[in-house]
């Protein structure tokens, strides 16, 4: 959909108001919009509301006039507008195809803006929405690839093989059952003179069967989108790369299928991590937390001197249980840091909230036969359990860098919701963009 700043007669004006009988109004000349609040999120939600109306429209071009909520009604339609028809064989149009902007003062960087973030989520969408026989670890390279070449950012990858060399037995074992070879994808967005330095660590599971421990059949139907972490990351690595942030980005996409097969990792296995610790396997399906332990490790080692180090993940339905399905939970040793995110969150559009770790709960991942076991020994507070997990393989001084994301809520919704449509959400991207967008200041 384009978005071009001019003035257009005979075109829809789109208007704006807070007193209104209904929620959309449609006139010879106009569609009438209500407002409900006065928050940005309140002209985003109206945005994706006027492009889930013009659905069932022929209405091609639309226009909007003079709006100090510019950025946020254009976000909104942008996101609302997003459909995703790949696999239909008549797939329906979407009649909009031009909104017009009257120009005035910062116009021209409002839409970029807008447009950049927008089409960075949709992006990210696209990847976690596509089938696990096409979007396996190898295609998810392949897109991060060209991803790479097209954006000017540093690409390199680690092979099965390689992340074996790199003792990587946590992450290897998860992908061993499966005919497609796990991978590790490192991108990078370096600009000269960067002001701070994020490392982001998604995790990329293409598809979980949950292994051995398998899962109910009703519970596997949305497991393409174990992949949302690694996808997000790169949607973040696009948006940052154009609008082209002081901020050096180095993202990890720990890329892996959980299947199932003679050689499966199995419970009881006791497996070695990157960083020398062992996990006694208590369920293979606790396998995210798995590929992050190592890809941590890995990154740090990789990466000695940053700022913070964040990893984002579907990683337990506990989350969901916790919060919601709308709402990402986020974790970390540092209330400062957790408290910044948080306010990112906000001012993206996207919901964020925290939970606090506690130290009766570190007890609940310990083994009698190994260092730390993959699952807690209560089903109670098992997000967090996870969370605790992921925290030793951070290291002492790397503690305060951290933070941990689980969007294993937002991130695959069987419904509409807001803006965004049945499926894939794209959570995170906004969010962490605007965290680094607050880096530069």
């Amino acid at each position: 959909m384009k978005v071009i700043i001019k003035s257009k007669k005979n075109t829809v004006k789109v208007v704006f108001l807070k007193k209104l009988d209904r929620e959309i109004k449609l006139t010879k000349k106009n569609i009438c919009v209500k407002i409900e609040g006065s928050e940005n999120e309140d002209f985003r939600l109206a945005g994706g509301r006027v492009m889930n109306f013009l659905e069932n429209e022929q209405i091609s071009a639309i226009s909007l006039g003079k709006n100090r909520k510019l950025k946020y009604i254009l976000e909104g339609m942008l996101l609302g507008s997003y459909r995703f028809t790949k696999y239909k064989s008549k797939p329906k149009k979407f009649a909009v195809k031009k909104i017009f902007v009257q120009n005035g003062k910062g116009v021209k960087e409002i839409v970029r803006q807008a447009k950049v973030i927008a089409e960075a989520t949709n992006f990210t969408k696209d990847i976690i929405n596509s089938m696990p026989q096409e979007m396996n670890p190898q295609e998810m390279v392949k897109v991060a690839k060209t991803l790479s070449k097209t954006h000017n950012l540093k690409f390199s990858t680690l092979n099965q093989k390689q992340l074996e060399d790199e003792k990587m037995n946590a992450f290897v074992a998860v992908g061993r059952a499966s005919s497609n070879p796990s991978a590790l994808v490192k991108m990078v967005h370096k600009p000269k003179n960067a002001k701070k330095k994020i490392l982001l660590i998604g995790k990329g599971l293409t598809y979980d069967s949950g292994g051995l421990s398998l899962k109910p059949a009703g519970a596997m139907t949305t497991m393409k989108s174990d992949k949302s972490g690694a996808s997000a990351v790169m949607g973040i690595m696009k948006a940052v790369s154009e609008l082209n942030l002081n901020v050096e980005v180095v993202g990890y996409l720990g890329l892996s299928e959980n299947m199932v097969g003679g050689n499966a990792y199995k419970p009881d296995d006791i497996l070695v991590a990157r960083n020398g610790k062992t996990i006694e396997v208590k369920n293979t399906d606790a396998e995210g937390r798995l590929v992050l332990a190592d890809t941590l490790v890995y990154a740090q080692d990789d990466e000695v001197k940053f700022d913070y180090i964040f990893n984002i993940a579907t990683l337990t339905g506990a989350a969901v249980v916790s919060v919601g399905e709308y709402t990402t939970l986020t974790m970390g040793h540092n209330d400062k840091l957790k408290n910044k995110l948080l306010k990112s969150g906000d001012k993206s559009g996207e919901l964020v909230t925290t939970l606090p770790f506690n130290r009766y709960l570190e007890k609940m991942i310990s083994s009698p036969v190994a260092d730390l076991s993959n699952t807690g020994s209560t089903r109670y507070g098992s997000s967090l359990t996870a969370g605790l997990f992921l925290s030793e393989f951070i290291q002492k001084k790397n503690q305060s860098k951290w933070l941990h994301l689980d969007i294993a809520g937002p991130a695959y919704v069987e419904s509409s919701w807001g803006y965004n449509q049945y499926g894939a959400s794209g959570a995170g991207v906004r969010m962490v963009v605007e965290f680094i967008k607050s880096l530069e200041k």
